[in-house]
């Protein structure tokens, strides 16, 4: 996926992102949130911060940074912050994930909610995800991944060619996120027939795509 395909794509989404995307997807979210095992004090970065949907879900005691590449989404975000006095919300910038302004080891915890699909590079988007995390910090991600039944899959290997006009690749295989060799590192746990949930203990080496 093209930057400039992402965001044109999400500029369409905005006004409706979370009427037609926020009851789908929320069950990712609070499936994050339940694995993530905050501690008060904990500094969260989420990478894809769309319009803010989950930001009411994390603990009061966590400081939370989002970012996201859509200037619109963020619009919708910043109004969501402001509505609901979320003041652990110190930050929502505009940012590309595959190359992001923040120092290495800034946060605690890293999140990726339906991402890795979206990012031209993931491979990429990986590398900075773990820069940013602490040593012993974790990453979360959570992602549709292809199907590995021959029907949907063919279905979704088939929409591939629209990833432009949809804003994300529905053919995105598991294979690109797992780190070769993992060795425990990585857990993986199922939210439902649609999306999985995948933490990665920081420092692990990742798959090049």
């Amino acid at each position: 996926m093209q930057i400039d395909a992402v965001k044109t794509a999400y500029r369409r989404y905005a006004r409706i992102y979370d009427t037609v995307f926020g009851p789908v997807l929320q069950p990712g979210r609070k499936g994050v949130l339940a694995a993530l095992n905050l501690r008060p004090g904990d500094r969260v970065l989420e990478v894809g911060v769309g319009t803010g949907l989950s930001l009411q879900l994390y603990p009061r005691d966590v400081r939370i940074t989002g970012i996201d590449v859509s200037r619109e989404m963020l619009d919708k975000a910043r109004e969501r912050v402001a509505r609901r006095g979320l003041e652990n919300v110190d930050a929502l910038h505009e940012m590309d994930a595959e190359q992001m302004d923040f120092p290495d080891a800034s946060f605690d915890k890293v999140v990726a909610m339906y991402v890795v699909s979206v990012v031209e590079r993931p491979g990429k988007l990986l590398e900075e995800l773990h820069r940013v995390c602490k040593p012993d910090g974790e990453i979360f991600i959570v992602n549709h991944f292809q199907s590995e039944n021959r029907i949907i899959g063919g279905i979704e290997k088939a929409l591939s060619g629209f990833s432009s006009t949809l804003g994300f690749h529905p053919d995105f295989k598991l294979h690109e996120v797992l780190p070769a060799g993992h060795n425990g590192e990585v857990s993986m746990s199922r939210v439902n027939l649609f999306w999985k949930i995948i933490r990665l203990r920081n420092g692990v080496k990742h798959r090049k795509v």
